[in-house]
């Protein structure tokens, strides 16, 4: 099996696609079972973020894979595969591994260093494994880049501007106001991960009397009572709208909770008493405020696509090259082992082969010779084994050490052509394998680089 990652994020897709493609947490299950009965995938985790939808998978052929998924995306968003061609990205074998890290290290997030992506892969990675979808080679892949992502935090200052999604929304949305956003009322929609992290962050920064409302109430209760704000009923939002200067929309919706009808009343009923604009930062994939209501005078809408569009710099050069060349050294690593690993099952079989003509050949020997005893049955058996054993530990030692380099994969196939040997294609690596060793690149779905 070989890795393939497919995906789309906020540097490919506009919003309006990316959302399409968004897979709820309530839909992960049934899309990873539909990636599953594809002939090609042999595995999967699907990571949804706010700002990315991406396929990992362990697939038995690169094309037949790449189709497989693109299907099980595309009718998921209600699209045809050529509609969205141009929107997906994809990286095979040591440039999925080399995407997986970079991801994991922020390299690729909207806010360069933020550390939420590390939560929202293990979360991936978690709804796979109760579902069986990830095998050996995503759970060795998985491992490894929260391992990577964490070590990049932990070695660079990447993330010392301690930025994500949120705390880059909320600066944009202070931009708005003469005084900033310090004692400025605010809600947030939304009581999940995101959501808590805008209590979070609002809370910080003295932003103030704050509101939480969620479909969920137990989880809106909680949220609130953490940061001293007020959990709100959801019924009671239009009301809520009158009494804020900011609301963070961050729900797991799959159609707007902001609508014009909703906004639109609030707004002329805050007008009288309230100052300056009502800013609402949508932080939702799919979108939570309706395209509509940014049309209404006197709001100021942000969401996704404007968020990447004024973001600042990212982090300090020296930082990010750091943190780039942690990841070119743990790819080697991975790759390395990932060569090694795909010729143990040849060196497995070979083993086996050689055992069987051992058993084989002293069934023989006990029906010719009848006489001997039983302890001269034992030495003679031992004697066979340590030849066999010490024949076969320089070439196999040797074939994993080859295994580990640069085109190390035809040494396994040598291998098996030499000796027959009959190699199960789900214990290790097809039969081809591409030189991980290559420069990682991407490759559009209709095979063209890019």
């Amino acid at each position: 099996m070989n890795l393939i990652v497919v995906g789309a994020s906020h540097r490919t897709t506009p919003v309006s696609v990316l959302e399409r493609l968004a897979v709820a947490p309530v839909d992960q299950s049934r899309i990873l079972d539909r990636l599953l009965a594809q002939p090609y995938v042999g595995e999967a985790v699907v990571v949804s973020t706010c700002n990315r939808v991406e396929v990992y998978a362990a697939v038995s052929g690169f094309h037949g894979g790449l189709g497989d998924i693109c299907a099980v995306l595309a009718a998921h968003a209600g699209e045809q595969p050529a509609s969205l061609a141009n929107h997906f990205y994809v990286h095979y074998d040591g440039a999925a591994v080399e995407h997986a890290f970079r991801v994991a290290a922020g390299l690729d997030s909207m806010v360069v260093g933020e550390a939420q992506i590390l939560g929202q892969l293990r979360d991936a990675y978690h709804a796979a494994t109760e579902v069986d979808a990830a095998g050996r080679l995503l759970h060795e892949l998985m491992q490894q880049a929260l391992r990577v992502g964490k070590r990049a935090h932990a070695e660079t200052g990447i993330d010392r501007a301690g930025q994500s999604v949120v705390s880059a929304a909320v600066d944009v949305a202070a931009g708005h106001f003469p005084d900033g956003l310090p004692g400025r009322p605010a809600l947030v929609i939304g009581a999940g991960a995101m959501g808590a992290l805008s209590v979070a962050t609002l809370s910080r920064l003295g932003v103030g009397p704050l509101t939480v409302t969620s479909r969920g109430a137990d989880r809106t209760v909680r949220l609130a009572e953490t940061y001293g704000a007020t959990a709100l009923p959801i019924a009671e939002l239009p009301a809520a709208l009158r009494e804020v200067d900011v609301v963070v929309t961050a729900t797991g919706s799959t159609t707007p909770v902001l609508t014009r009808e909703t906004v639109g009343p609030a707004l002329a009923q805050r007008s009288g008493h309230r100052s300056g604009p009502l800013v609402l930062l949508d932080l939702a994939v799919p979108r939570d405020v309706e395209p509509a209501v940014a049309e209404l005078p006197g709001v100021v809408v942000v969401d996704i696509d404007g968020l990447a569009a004024g973001l600042a710099d990212g982090p300090a050069a020296a930082d990010t090259a750091a943190v780039r060349q942690i990841v070119l050294a743990e790819v080697e690593a991975f790759t390395t082992w990932l060569r090694g690993a795909d010729v143990a099952p040849t060196v497995a079989a070979l083993r086996s082969r050689a055992e069987d003509v051992v058993t084989a050949e002293l069934r023989r020997l006990n029906h010719r010779r009848p006489e001997l005893t039983d302890d001269q049955r034992a030495e003679v058996a031992r004697t066979v084994h340590r030849v066999v054993q010490r024949l076969l530990h320089s070439p196999t030692v040797r074939v994993r050490q080859l295994a580990a380099e640069p085109g190390g994969d035809q040494y396994a196939a040598l291998l098996r052509e030499l000796f027959d040997l009959d190699v199960p294609p789900t214990a290790g690596a097809a039969d081809v394998v591409p030189d991980l060793s290559a420069p990682a690149g991407s490759h559009r779905p209709s095979g063209g680089d890019r």
